[in-house]
């Protein structure tokens, strides 16, 4: 069952037959997400979840290359059927996390293993990037890119603690699709009001003031990678891990990209 996109209602009616990790993964998220307090911060994705406008998938160890090339399949399905799941869609990946990653991976593991699976991820891809998006992630209107389609990707891992709203207790990837933030911007009320009102939950929400780095697209100062894995402190990253530029100019074509092939093995 790994690497298909479910709706909720089909995993709530199949539930009893997911294998446990999976079970407890969408658990997990439900209870976070649709918490009876209603204090998540990011309001639209618990509209997406309430809605069943999110999709989800269930995707083995992020270590190994067999996954991210079922990302990879979950990501092509996705694209096929996202504009008519609802204008909150997601798609929600959850990565089984084994117990070796649970008790030894640091929020920097997780780091260098998410720009992995990215980097993967476009070295896999047989579409061409977009031409209205920019190869280059220094560029304030680039984003990442899969099969022709642009994705915003915000990751949470288990080894966050005071970013919460980073947290969760798999290895998670949240896909939006660019399109989603055509009403939710800068330049529109509704967006402006979000906007507001999510930076005030975050800030009730976690216990560390909300990261330099969240800020709108295509503003001059603002960079989508530094976005979609946030430190676990306000620190931000000064290089961007992502690789595609280099495979393109052919410097890294036949090399194997930076997977934690060991189990356990941390960064240094």
């Amino acid at each position: 069952m790994e690497g298909v996109v479910f709706d909720r209602k089909w995993i709530e009616d199949h539930f009893e037959a997911l294998p446990l990790w999976q079970q407890s993964a969408y658990n997990d998220f439900a209870a976070t997400i649709a918490d009876e307090a209603n204090t998540f911060p990011c309001v639209p994705a618990r509209m997406g979840f309430l809605s069943n406008h999110l999709r989800y998938s269930f995707v083995g160890d992020s270590r190994e290359e067999q996954s991210i090339n079922l990302l990879a399949q979950c990501l092509k399905e996705y694209a096929k059927v996202s504009r008519s799941c609802g204008k909150y869609t997601t798609l929600t990946v959850f990565f089984h996390t084994p117990l070796d990653m649970l008790e030894s991976f640091k929020v920097e593991d997780y780091q260098q293993l998410f720009w992995s699976v990215l980097n993967h991820l476009t070295n896999i891809d047989e579409v061409a990037w977009p031409e209205e998006i920019p190869t280059d992630p220094v560029h304030n209107e680039w984003e990442f890119c899969f099969n022709g389609e642009p994705y915003f990707i915000s990751c949470a891992t288990p080894a966050h603690k005071l970013r919460k709203s980073r947290h969760f207790s798999t290895l998670l990837m949240a896909i939006q699709p660019r399109w989603i933030f055509n009403d939710i911007n800068d330049s529109t009320a509704f967006g402006q009001k979000m906007k507001k009102l999510i930076r005030q939950r975050i800030a009730d929400y976690d216990q560390i003031p909300g990261h330099p780095d969240l800020k709108w697209y295509g503003q001059e100062d603002s960079y989508e990678w530094k976005q979609y894995f946030l430190s676990d402190d306000n620190q931000s990253p000064t290089k961007c891990p992502f690789l595609r530029m280099s495979q393109e100019n052919g410097s890294l074509r036949n090399i194997p990209l930076p997977f934690h092939d060991e189990p356990g093995r941390q960064s240094n």
